[in-house]
């Protein structure tokens, strides 16, 4: 059976070039909207949630080791709660100042350039002798 390029058969050329042309057209509108800023990748969202989920988790669990030097000398419940109240606002202000780190290239960067990437450095970085040093011949000058 001949090959058809792609085009079915009982199809003209002219539709099959009408969805490619169609296709290109919208690709190129959704590269536009990703310059603009109006659409966003998936993995660049997730990134972004996780870096902020993860600063959020650290000022949640630093509040005791702030808090605990200064609420073991108080003996009022209520400067202790409103130790821990400020320590909570102030943990709450950090975070709302908090920027993750969203890179729009890093995701079109696929699997293998990566790796290429990774060897590249590993080639460059020299490596140093290790374990015990040898012998001299004991003909020195």
């Amino acid at each position: 059976m001949p090959s058809t390029g792609g085009v079915k058969i009982g199809s003209s050329y002219d539709e099959a070039r009408t969805r490619k042309v169609n296709a290109e057209a919208e690709i190129a509108e959704l590269e536009l909207q990703k310059i603009h800023g109006t659409l966003v990748i998936a993995e660049d969202v997730v990134s972004a949630w996780n870096d902020v989920l993860g600063a959020f988790k650290a000022k949640l669990l630093a509040i005791p080791a702030k808090g605990a030097p200064v609420l073991s000398t108080e003996t009022q419940t209520s400067t202790c709660q409103s130790i821990l109240e400020d320590l909570i606002h102030e943990a709450l202000e950090e975070l709302s100042n908090y920027e993750p780190a969203v890179d729009a290239t890093a995701s079109t960067v696929t699997a293998s350039e990566d790796v290429d990437n990774d060897t590249k450095a590993t080639a460059k970085t020299k490596r140093k002798p290790m374990g015990r040093p040898r012998k001299t011949t004991g003909l020195s000058k």
